[in-house]
């Protein structure tokens, strides 16, 4: 039973997030073979404050910006 854990940003519609999970599932299905029901798929959305890459926050990187 495969398990797909995804961290991103906060702040996707749910149509995306949606559309994410059919696509990630999917993928299992044509590369592994494992039927649909048996592909978990979870999203972790982190607030931009809340991840840091080269000691700068996405937060702050998206405000310089």
């Amino acid at each position: 039973m495969p398990l797909v854990d995804v961290s991103l940003k906060a702040g996707r519609s749910p149509e995306q997030l949606r559309e994410l999970i059919a696509e990630l599932t999917a993928t299992v299905q044509r590369v592994l073979g494992s039927p649909p029901e048996a592909v978990s798929v979870i999203l972790r959305e982190v607030a931009p404050t809340h991840w840091a890459n080269a000691n700068t926050t996405l937060a702050e990187r998206d405000a310089a910006n």
